[in-house]
């Protein structure tokens, strides 16, 4: 009997659940059953996540694939990192669950170097987790000045996706791939920095053991199984997203670079080892836990956050929105005419601006650079600086870590874009491997599968990629 397996992936923008399973053939077939919004409200000034319709969103996505007749026999949930929750003695949550695009982060690192508590470069040295204004350590910081009550009545520290998790069955893991985002884990050890916890004076008890992916938590809880239908046995996938998303990459050899390309882009390789050099730091990538204590070495890259603001910011006189594709369309003819201009995805006036539109023409009319008019400029403007600065991350990450890369293979829903697969084969000077689409969830599936022995390892899981996923080549050109 063919076994099913069911991948809740939940992304800053939507989220999706999707049954995979292998035919007789041994190619992976998926079929997407639900699909969601996902995004930020504004509870007691602060941007935050509305955990409560997550969770019935995931109730829904369970309940549909039953309903399709694909009723899975595991389950996995993977969100985004950095973000977490609290619970209190009695299991109930403490506080919001607070987003990373918050301002309540703003000048704890600089308040940690000045006073001592925590200067940068030791802090890397002992998680290699790159500097970002909402790091989970900053995030905590934050909420012991504003709330330290909660952080009292707190007796567990979940990430999202291990709330969601405990949510089904009932058992509660902080799962390595996630954890390791917090910037609270010990590069080497891959458990939590004690010492480190202590300095920033959180409470250590609240913090459970480190598991990995591919750990059974048990079965859904009878009130999930009588809302749904049916029981399943919960598998921690990768439950961090790029670390599910690096999995689906049909790599062709070691010297591969991988881009997961979402809300985010995240650029980077397999390492067996962490680098936690000051070069490294300064050039700011990141050693995130990864499946069978691989490393992924990486660099966070603002992604299609920006455009994805761009399209809310293009509606017509009727409300409606232009699609992905008339977006990428115009961004073409903007560049077929010559328009040229880019600015640096990674600054941070591009996390959370007013308007992206007017933040990307300010950015270049400061540069000296033509100031984008038309929405086709402005879309080639953000996917030829997305482009560049994929270039400038593959060329750093040669020289950190001495390996000579052979192609980006890029998975997520941006390996559709044509035009930024092409922007980014040229501007990397190597030749682009995009697909699949569904990377993400494709990874959770595989780690359930390989728990289920279907697939035997990871090699095999993406041998059965290359031969079920059309992979695009994009050869580099101009």
């Amino acid at each position: 009997m063919t076994l099913r397996h069911l991948a809740i992936d939940i992304g800053a923008s939507s989220g999706r659940a999707i049954v995979g399973e292998l035919d007789e053939t041994g190619r992976l077939r998926l079929t997407e059953v639900h699909r969601f919004e996902n995004g930020l409200v504004r509870r007691g000034g602060h941007l935050c996540w509305d955990i409560d319709v997550l969770w019935e969103s995931v109730l829904d996505g369970l309940a549909a694939a039953h309903e399709r007749g694909l009723t899975p026999a595991t389950v996995g949930v993977d969100t985004w990192g950095v973000d977490f929750v609290l619970l209190d003695g009695s299991d109930r949550r403490l506080g919001e669950a607070v987003g990373y695009r918050d301002a309540r982060t703003q000048g704890v690192r600089e308040e940690l170097e000045r006073t001592g508590v925590l200067p940068f470069s030791e802090h890397y040295a002992r998680t290699g987790i790159q500097y970002q204004p909402f790091n989970t350590a900053y995030q905590l910081w934050a909420l012991k000045r504003e709330h330290p009550e909660q952080l009292a009545a707190a007796r567990t520290f979940l990430m999202v996706p291990d709330y969601l998790n405990f949510l089904l069955c009932g058992e509660k893991a902080n799962e390595y791939t996630n954890a390791s985002t917090t910037a609270l884990v010990g590069a080497t050890s891959r458990d939590w920095d004690r010492e480190l916890l202590g300095r920033l004076g959180l409470p250590t008890d609240i913090f459970l053991p480190v598991s990995m992916p591919g750990c059974a938590l048990g079965h859904l809880r009878p009130e999930v199984v009588r809302r749904v239908g049916f029981d399943a046995e919960v598998v921690l996938p990768a439950t961090h997203d790029t670390g599910s998303a690096f999995l689906a990459v049909p790599a062709r050899d070691d010297r591969a670079a991988f881009l997961s390309s979402g809300t985010w882009s995240l650029l980077g390789t397999e390492l067996a080892a962490p680098v936690t050099t000051p070069n490294s730091a300064a050039a700011n990538f990141t050693n995130e836990g990864g499946y069978q204590a691989r490393y992924r070495y990486l660099k966070n890259i603002m992604g299609l956050w920006m455009i994805q603001c761009v399209r809310r910011e293009s509606a017509r006189p009727d409300g409606s929105l232009p699609t992905w594709g008339e977006l990428v369309s115009a961004a073409s003819d903007a560049h077929e005419r010559g328009f040229r201009s880019t600015v640096d995805a990674e600054d941070e006036r591009f996390l959370s601006p007013d308007s992206m539109v007017a933040e990307v023409r300010a950015a270049c009319a400061e540069a000296g650079q033509p100031v984008p008019g038309t929405t086709g400029e402005v879309a080639c403007t953000v996917y030829d600086s997305l482009a560049a600065d994929y270039a400038r991350t593959v060329r750093q990450m040669q020289e950190l870590t001495g390996t000579s890369f052979t192609s980006v293979n890029i998975v997520g829903g941006g390996s559709a874009n044509a035009y930024l697969n092409q922007a980014t084969a040229n501007a990397c000077g190597l030749p682009v491997y995009a697909g699949p689409t569904e990377g993400t969830a494709l990874g959770n599936l595989i780690v359930q599968m390989i728990h289920a022995g279907e697939l035997a390892d990871l090699a095999s899981a993406r041998a059965a990629i290359s031969r079920s996923f059309d992979i695009k080549e994009v050869l580099p050109h101009e």
